[in-house]
């Protein structure tokens, strides 16, 4: 394929990829009222990864939220098979995993928002939502992450780690990148979250 092609070729499968999380029917179709109830952490806006457009967190209002720092190039990556596997298992009941890449761990996400959406969609057929790179921990971190670690007392301290965040928008659990998506704890807590109104 041309290389001037590729631009256009991610955009379709990544468009393909939201599932779903198209525009007008949960990333952008939400009333103001339905704003207005906009948790705290959720008031942030990230460009996602498949296109670049943004998207208000708010739209997530009411889910129940996994948030991911990732990376293409580490022991954890494969990790992305699991976490895909959790949200087609729980995202009718209210799940919505969120993908942030970052390359503050061992430079393992060296790479533009099309080589890591190439990885993420093509090799691991993610189709959870994923935003581009961004910092995760210190001065820069970007704004969720860094209100996440405040709120929890916990920062990440390698690539996937995980944030579990109730349907009001409040974080309830965190867990270290050993953790699996489908580790036992973190399936319960999860379902926990979704059986809650």
């Amino acid at each position: 394929m041309h290389r001037s092609q590729e631009p256009n070729r991610l955009r379709r499968l990544t468009t393909a990829a939201l599932g779903g999380l198209a525009l007008g029917s949960g990333l952008g179709g939400r009333t103001g009222e339905a704003r207005a109830a906009c948790p705290a952490l959720l008031r942030h806006r990230f460009a996602r990864l498949q296109d670049e457009q943004t998207v208000n967190l708010c739209d997530f209002a009411g889910k129940v939220l996994l948030v991911v720092n990732t990376a293409s190039y580490c022991g954890f990556t494969v990790q992305y098979e699991g976490l895909e596997r959790l949200h087609a298992r729980f995202a009718a009941r209210g799940l919505v995993v969120l993908g942030f890449p970052s390359n503050d761990f061992g430079q393992q996400e060296p790479g533009n928002s099309q080589q890591i959406g190439e990885l993420c969609f093509n090799t691991y057929g993610v189709r959870f939502p994923m935003f581009v790179k961004s910092q995760v921990v210190g001065p820069g971190a970007n704004p969720l992450y860094a209100e996440l670690a405040r709120l929890t007392g916990d920062k990440p301290r390698w690539n996937f780690h995980k944030y579990l965040i109730d349907r009001n928008g409040q974080p309830i659990a965190h867990y270290a990148s050993s953790v699996t998506p489908e580790s036992r704890p973190l399936v319960s807590a999860i379902e926990r979250a979704l059986a809650q109104s």
